[in-house]
């Protein structure tokens, strides 16, 4: 039991429990004020937080203040090891008053750093009975010791502390699975989610917001993989016709008979095996948007009716007399040179000029590396969820990898490989030997923007991008972690255009 109460360690107990209710999404920053205040009331000279990681059993230093705090954070502990591996070990709380002739204490950081330390008080920080992790103090002020009220606040502090880090746990968690349902949500509509980051694609939705409230129709190109049909997707989810069908039809998918069958549909009897009459695709889609998929491989014959379609709106079942009207958006996509086709007569100029109203092209994931990590991240926490295994991230030589690897296959090979690095891989965090990539495919780097500035800007911009994330985007934070001044970090961040998208 506290021997008195203190009125200033109370009032600062009520201020911390105020903001615990009140702030769940900057944890770091109020675990910092939660340190900063028993640092303070314990007359410490210098303190840390630091969080347990059972799977690797060590100890990371979280928050470090004093002198020495920006250094001491490159330091992990054993379990068990130094004294507040101790603590962790045991789930208990130690005063040291002689630190130096204690056998737990570990003398070889703060001889590496130039810190001695004299007195300590350290406690553990519980979850459910279990340590999750544990603060430190150091040296308390004027030579003096420790003491068992000290110990009794920083206990209390503690708990705040694991309070703090519990709920910040559960927001995440409630986050991860409200983004998990509201990705459920549009793949059950058949809509992918759009990843972008790069400049130029960036540049492609401002046209696409401003094609989309158009009825003209769209010639999406790029190779196999870029996303055209997400292009397509965003360009009806953008238009007055949202609510309207979004209909697909790959034209390269089913035979020609088929094909007219799928897009105008049929009456009973108009062939063998056609026992009832049958919608269309273009019908189904009446009112909103119909993208052609592979356009380029649409047989001459369907390209006749097609072109009466867009011209007229109009067109006849198989087996019908009877013209049926609909009002439907045309998009088409195809990764083939259709001008070439056009120039061998393998596709009708007129059908061409009527669908290239609006051409977008898609550059392919090699011109646009800075898109790399994003869309790994993507889809990373994509099978997370499908694999149920846990992993940390990348680590920088998988993202070196990757922004140095050619993706012939674009980001469908992308989603692929994060998939298998999914699967195989065992560690925290996804290795380059996950990824199994053929290094002997790395592009020229002299195509596109794929020189070795905008690479280095890329890795720069993650990596800076990352810390900031770990440290809920505090700079001030973030600078100790990089071992930079934040003044220099601010500036990195303005120059590289880094954004806190979860604030957008």
């Amino acid at each position: 039991m506290l021997s008195a109460i203190d009125v200033q360690k109370f009032n600062t107990l009520i201020e911390i429990n105020a903001l615990i209710s009140s702030n769940y999404t900057d944890v770091n920053s109020l675990l910092t004020e939660i340190l900063e205040s028993a640092t303070r009331l314990c007359e410490g000279e210098a303190s840390s937080l630091l969080m347990v990681n059972l799977e690797k059993q060590e100890l990371r230093f979280e928050i470090a203040l004093g002198t020495k705090g920006a250094e001491i954070k490159k330091f992990t502990l054993k379990l068990g090891e130094g004294i507040a591996g101790w603590v962790a070990q045991h789930n208990k709380s130690i005063i040291v008053n002689d630190v130096i002739n204690d056998k737990r204490h570990l003398s070889s950081i703060s001889e590496r750093i130039g810190y001695p330390s004299t007195t300590m008080l350290a406690v553990p920080m519980r979850s459910k009975d279990a340590c999750i992790g544990v603060i430190e103090l150091l040296n308390k002020k004027d030579n003096k010791s420790f003491s068992q009220d000290d110990l009794e606040w920083l206990e209390i502090f503690a708990n705040q502390a694991a309070i703090a880090i519990q709920n910040a746990r559960n927001f995440e968690q409630a986050r991860v699975e409200i983004e998990s349902l509201q990705d459920q949500i549009k793949t059950d509509k058949g809509y992918h989610t759009m990843i972008a980051k790069s400049p130029i694609i960036i540049e492609k939705i401002d046209i696409i917001d401003r094609v989309a409230k158009t009825d003209s129709s769209v010639l999406i190109l790029g190779e196999s993989g870029v996303g055209k049909e997400i292009f397509a997707e965003q360009i009806h989810l953008r238009s007055p016709r949202a609510k309207a069908p979004f209909i697909r039809v790959n034209c390269a998918a089913l035979p020609e008979g088929l094909l007219e069958s799928e897009l105008f549909g049929h009456v009973k009897g108009a062939f063998t095996g056609a026992i009832q009459t049958r919608r269309g695709r273009f019908e189904l889609a009446d009112g909103g948007t119909i993208f052609l998929d592979e356009i380029g491989d649409l047989p001459l014959q369907l390209q006749a009716k097609l072109l009466r379609v867009i011209q007229q709106k109009t067109f006849e079942k198989i087996g019908s007399e009877v013209s049926v009207t609909v009002n439907v958006r045309i998009l088409a996509a195809t990764n083939k040179d259709i001008e070439a086709q056009v120039d061998k007569g393998e596709f009708r100029s007129d059908l061409y000029y009527r669908l290239n109203v609006l051409p977008i092209y898609v550059p392919p994931l090699r011109q646009r590396p800075e898109d790399i990590p994003e869309l790994a991240e993507f889809f990373l926490k994509k099978f997370i969820r499908e694999t149920k295994k846990q992993f940390a991230g990348f680590s920088n030589e998988a993202i070196e990898a990757m922004l140095s690897y050619s993706w012939p296959g674009n980001i469908r090979e992308l989603e692929n490989c994060i998939e298998r690095a999914c699967v195989i891989g065992k560690n925290s965090w996804i290795r380059k030997e996950d990824l199994f990539l053929k290094l002997g495919n790395e592009a020229d780097t002299t195509e596109g923007d794929r020189n070795l500035k905008t690479a280095i800007n890329v890795f720069k911009t993650h990596f800076i991008q990352k810390v900031l994330e770990e440290n809920n985007w505090n700079q001030t934070e973030a600078a100790k972690s990089l071992d930079i001044q934040r003044t220099y970090l601010s500036r990195l961040i303005k120059e590289l255009d880094i954004m806190n998208l979860k604030e957008n």
